[in-house]
């Protein structure tokens, strides 16, 4: 069995990649960077550069199934010129994909996407599933809802498409975790704004695990990859804190504030989106890291 990932260098894909070797996978990867192009047995690496229309067709060879996590970080302040490289690091790779495929014989089955949580309405009140038509009037909504319609392009090649869905990820290894971690553990931590905001969260093992869940089962469509209990803002802080033994002793951090610092990104932080993980359930994935307190202990002990 082989794969092929984008995106395969970042914090998702390099646990991605771990996983499949665990199942003896072979991974094919692209890249733009030449200087992490690396050839052995399982793991080879190959060049791309979708701005300038630039893919090195032998990455698909022998590939029945591709991963598709390439994409800029949301977490860089968004200046005018940063969202365009948000939305184009989403759109220009995945068109060159459809592209390469569409004139090239290959024997490529299915694409597992990543996507993002994002796209679901703001709201202190509402569980969404993965049937929830709305999207959020922020950048980042209008970013997920083109980044799948452009994924659907698969479609029209006879290739099934798998949209993963992700939530906060949790990780030792970067991501949002040591960004909160830090302030607690100087005993300057405290919820942002009301802390009353849900953030869905998954481990990034059972992140990576339901990625090839979704090889093995053939999944088609839309999952969300989060784990089955949604934290509020404050209920995440406190289990950090009480997790690395520190005090809170700071009110919260008032909007305005991070408003200001952060600018229009500020919204990854006071967004609200109670996400369910009952379909991935339903379809039999059983996590290793269902609750709060287990993935942080794991990953902050």
């Amino acid at each position: 069995m082989k794969v092929l990932i984008t995106g395969a260098t970042g914090m998702i894909g390099q646990e991605l990649v771990k996983v499949l070797h665990q199942h003896n996978v072979k991974v094919n990867y692209l890249s733009t960077s030449k200087d992490k192009l690396i050839y052995t047995d399982n793991y080879r690496g190959y060049y791309w550069n979708p701005a300038n229309n630039e893919i090195d067709i032998n990455a698909f060879e022998g590939v029945s199934v591709i991963y598709h996590l390439a994409g800029a970080t949301v977490a860089k302040r968004w200046t005018s010129s940063y969202k365009k490289e948000i939305l184009d690091s989403r759109i220009i790779p995945t068109r060159l994909l459809v592209s390469t495929l569409q004139n090239n014989p290959n024997q490529v089955t299915q694409i597992i996407s990543a996507s993002a949580i994002g796209i679901y309405p703001d709201s202190l009140g509402a569980i969404y599933n993965e049937d929830n038509k709305g999207v959020d009037d922020s950048f980042l909504g209008e970013v997920v809802q083109k980044w799948e319609s452009e994924v659907d392009a698969f479609k029209q090649i006879n290739i099934l498409v798998t949209k993963i869905r992700i939530g906060i990820v949790l990780s030792d290894q970067g991501g949002a975790l040591p960004k909160m971690v830090t302030p607690i553990k100087y005993g300057v931590g405290a919820p942002f704004g009301s802390g009353k905001q849900y953030q869905s969260w998954i481990h990034i093992e059972d992140l990576a695990n339901i990625f090839y869940y979704a090889q093995v089962g053939e999944l088609n469509g839309i999952y969300n990859a989060v784990a089955p209990h949604p934290v509020t803002n404050a209920n995440l802080i406190r289990e950090i804190a009480k997790v690395l033994n520190r005090p809170l002793w700071l009110p919260t951090i008032p909007k305005f504030i991070m408003k200001m610092m952060l600018g229009e990104m500020h919204i990854l932080l006071f967004s609200s989106q109670s996400v369910s993980a009952l379909k991935i359930l339903n379809q039999g994935y059983q996590f290793k890291f269902a609750t709060i307190e287990k993935a942080l202990t794991n990953l902050l002990k």
